[in-house]
């Protein structure tokens, strides 16, 4: 049995990490089969259960607060759709990094690129190919399924290009990877859930792309909680809907029409979650619906009290995160892994605190080498 101890007061509602239609076995199933060619990354490599691991505070504390970075490199970040406001977030963190070298007095500059859409592997995979032909210093992907970077990756190690792996899809032969505990992004919603409906009742979860680490995770992070804790709650319903808002709304219709007694749903982004809000309203119907990333349209959702709550990973901090890993890696300091970001659960309790107050954040020291 999987125990994961959350380090998690729901009353206040904070966690610091360390730091799709059919019934639910048929669609269990689909989703198994989908990501079946993928999931030997996990097996090789899961960066929620390895142990060399270390949230950026301990990098800091083990590695002195000050980095020291040699002006002129070019570093590549790789996201996915920035139609998704979660990666316009990760982009817009990645700026503020390259601000926050600029007001140092570092010339390090950031090639950031997104894809599409959620779904353009061979795109995402041209683009990082380029940025290893051009020679850049340092990689940071995101990828959209476990293997549509490996050959990438494989590409940039034969030319000692480090590679990080940030979040979301996984790579298991990147140098690093950045970013949050997904089992536990499924666990504390799945706590938060139980806690609202009194441990019992039917929920469904509506599950991102079946290629995707972040998906399984999230997914098997919820189931995981439900079984650990002997809960009541009773997964009626889960299904694929590949981060795609519509998908979302038409699969929760289906659902709510099949099952008149569900409670709760859980959803692998707030993308989907935002959509499924929709069919619950048109439905009217009393069903909580729990998204995961922080999106900022999911929290006025949230004040709006029409979306019930969300786990926050940051993307804004997770990829400055990603960033001054990059840096400490260039400058040789001793690096675990895993980097684990931070995550909080969200809700009408504290949406209207400060993300940079949740998590206690503060910008990294850089100076020129």
């Amino acid at each position: 049995m999987r125990k994961k101890f959350l380090a998690v007061a729901l009353a206040a509602t904070m966690v610091i990490g360390l730091v799709g239609c059919g019934n639910s076995s048929s669609s269990s199933n689909n989703a198994t089969t989908a990501a079946s060619n993928d999931t030997q990354a996990t097996e090789e490599f899961n960066p929620d259960t390895v142990k060399d691991s270390k949230t950026i505070e301990d990098i800091r504390k083990d590695n002195g607060d000050e980095v020291k970075v040699k002006s002129g490199l070019k570093m590549g970040a790789i996201a996915k759709s920035f139609s998704n406001e979660f990666w316009r977030n990760f982009k817009n963190g990645y700026e503020q990094s390259e601000k926050v070298l600029k007001d140092a007095g570092v010339d390090v500059s950031i090639k950031i690129d997104g894809t599409t859409d959620e779904s353009d592997e061979i795109g995402q995979q041209t683009m990082t190919d380029n940025l290893v032909n051009q020679g850049y210093n340092a990689l940071m992907l995101s990828p959209i399924s476990d293997s549509n970077l490996t050959a990438s990756v494989d590409n940039a190690k034969g030319k000692k290009i480090p590679t990080i792996n940030v979040n979301d899809g996984l790579i298991a032969a990147a140098d690093y990877f950045v970013g949050p505990d997904a089992y536990q992004n499924g666990e504390l919603a799945a706590e938060w859930v139980s806690k609202k409906l009194g441990d019992k009742g039917d929920v469904a979860i509506v599950i991102g792309m079946a290629k995707a680490f972040a998906a399984r995770e999230r997914t098997a992070g919820f189931k995981g909680w439900i079984k650990d804790n002997n809960s009541g709650l009773n997964v009626v319903a889960e299904q694929n809907a590949d981060w795609d808002r519509q998908k979302a709304k038409e699969l929760a219709s289906t659902w709510i029409q099949q099952n008149p007694d569900l409670k709760a749903i859980f959803c692998n982004n707030d993308d989907m979650a935002l959509g499924v809000v929709e069919a619950v309203e048109e439905a009217k119907k009393d069903i909580l619906v729990v998204g995961v990333d922080g999106i900022g349209e999911a929290y006025d959702s949230i004040r709006a009290g029409k979306l019930d709550a969300t786990v926050d990973s940051f993307g804004y901090y997770m990829s400055q995160v990603a960033t001054e890993v990059t840096l400490r890696v260039l400058a040789g300091q001793d690096i675990p892994r895993v980097t684990h970001t931070p995550q909080a659960l969200i809700d009408k309790t504290n949406v209207d605190k400060d993300a940079k107050d949740i998590i206690g954040w503060t910008d990294p020291k850089y100076v020129t080498e």
